[in-house]
């Protein structure tokens, strides 16, 4: 395969479509029914509709984006929903319209509904829940960045990733279809990727224990996130660390590791890894 750190000139559109998909995971211990509804509500309010839509504008700015369109819908009980249309910016001159190949680099951090592209979208969607049993509740957020042409929905990858309380993240970015260039070549990728992982911050890896399937040959990339430490007084709702008995913190601290690793193995454990 020849180097891509050059300019390649198309012919006409670039038609590779380009998706990321992932899944966050919100962990909580919750011991009361009350407890629980409160987390519940808490999720609800944090991340409603027009809080999501927020968070999508700034992943369109960050990715080089135009909004079309946004459709946003807040449920009951629980739950949001955000679909956003959107487009490449204007392209102004002849230059322009080559691709460039670059290095893969982390995208930006956040600093301080759905929406309609040209031929791309943005969704996220969102499902709190509780056991009503063991204590735990969860809040999980699916999104799905696809984009056609020169924007790359993998650098607003950090962004979003600090966006939402991210104990669990699982990623799976895929290249579809193909672009010809001008002597009608075609072409399935239009930049260098090695895995998902290189376009998240150094800082942000530090703290994450992570796994990589990928599948090179057919430009499938799939990559699994877990926190590597837990704070206890971060998964509490309602209470506080200091007001626990050991035994307490223990017997907490085993369930929340335990459904940590169930979602990130995607199976239930018959028992805990020691």
């Amino acid at each position: 395969m020849k180097s891509m750190n050059r300019k390649l000139r198309l012919h006409g559109f670039n038609n590779l479509t380009k998706t990321l998909s992932f899944n966050i995971y919100d962990i909580c211990y919750a011991k009361t029914p009350q407890q629980r509804e409160e987390y519940i509500e808490y999720i609800d309010e944090e991340y409603n509709a027009e809080r999501l839509t927020s968070i999508l504008t700034e992943v369109t700015d960050i990715i080089g984006a135009n909004i079309l369109n946004i459709a946003r819908q807040d449920y009951n009980p629980q739950g949001a929903s955000v679909t956003m249309l959107i487009s490449e910016e204007p392209i102004l001159s002849h230059d322009q319209q080559e691709l460039a190949y670059n290095d893969e680099a982390p995208g930006p951090l956040p600093e301080d509904v759905v929406a309609h592209l040209d031929k791309s979208h943005i969704t996220v969607h969102t499902y709190p829940e509780s056991h009503p049993d063991n204590g735990i509740s969860s809040f999980r957020a699916d999104i799905d960045v696809s984009t056609c042409g020169r924007i790359s929905p993998l650098k607003a990858l950090n962004y979003l990733i600090h966006s939402f309380d991210s104990d669990i993240v699982i990623m799976d970015y895929r290249v579809r279809g193909f672009t010809r260039d001008v002597k009608g070549k075609k072409h399935y990728i239009d930049h260098k990727i090695n895995s998902i992982q290189n376009f998240i911050s150094r800082d942000t890896r530090r703290h994450y224990e992570m796994i990589d399937v990928n599948v090179y040959q057919e430009n499938i990339f799939h990559t699994k996130m877990m926190l590597k430490e837990l704070d206890l007084d971060n998964y509490l709702f309602g209470a506080e660390e200091k007001d626990l008995k050991p035994a307490e913190k223990k017997q907490i601290k085993r369930r929340l590791k335990r459904e940590m690793l169930e979602i990130f193995y995607a199976q239930n454990l018959t028992k805990m890894p020691e």
